[in-house]
């Protein structure tokens, strides 16, 4: 196993990762005609831009040659939150879930960003996705009461944000 920085070639099994993990992982919470539409290359151009234009530090982790998962982070992207690192994504493949790859990955990226100097961290996570609470609960990380919404295919999606803090 081995999390490495991403680079321009990986970009495709990047977001076929993330549409699969979609798939698996929002079911019953993101409409079904939505995720079934969801196309293996939707992130590309996405990633691509975060990669070459240094907008977002991606790591991958990997097994042999096989990517397993993904994670971006970096400064936030919010102004209200200048001072904060954060994690804009992870996602693994659905065969992978649990296994322990993306607690690797979340403490690779806190200590990524520990050592640009954030001392707080934040994430959102869908409030129905109670494996993905769990699973940041269980990485230091508190939930708060800020929420924010959009909506997928006139359904909205609550998101609540956790954070981390550097002792």
């Amino acid at each position: 196993m081995k999390i490495r920085e991403a680079n321009i070639y990986d970009v495709e099994d990047i977001s076929r990762i993330y549409a699969l993990s979609w798939k698996a992982a929002y079911k019953g919470m993101v409409p079904q005609t939505y995720l079934d539409n969801l196309r293996e290359d939707f992130w590309v151009s996405a990633f691509s831009d975060w990669i070459s234009n240094e907008i977002l530090n991606v790591k991958v982790i990997c097994d042999e040659e096989k990517m397993l998962g993904c994670i971006a982070y970096g400064k936030s992207r919010d102004e209200k939150f200048e001072d904060w690192g954060e994690i804009v994504s992870l996602y693994m493949l659905p065969q992978y879930y649990g296994k322990g790859y993306g607690t690797k990955l979340i403490k690779n990226a806190l200590n990524d960003l520990e050592y640009m100097g954030f001392n707080k961290i934040y994430l959102w996570v869908l409030e129905e996705n109670f494996k993905s609470k769990k699973f940041y609960e269980k990485n230091g990380f508190i939930s708060e009461k800020e929420k924010c919404s959009y909506f997928i295919s006139e359904k909205e999606l609550i998101h609540l944000r956790f954070i981390y803090k550097i002792k």
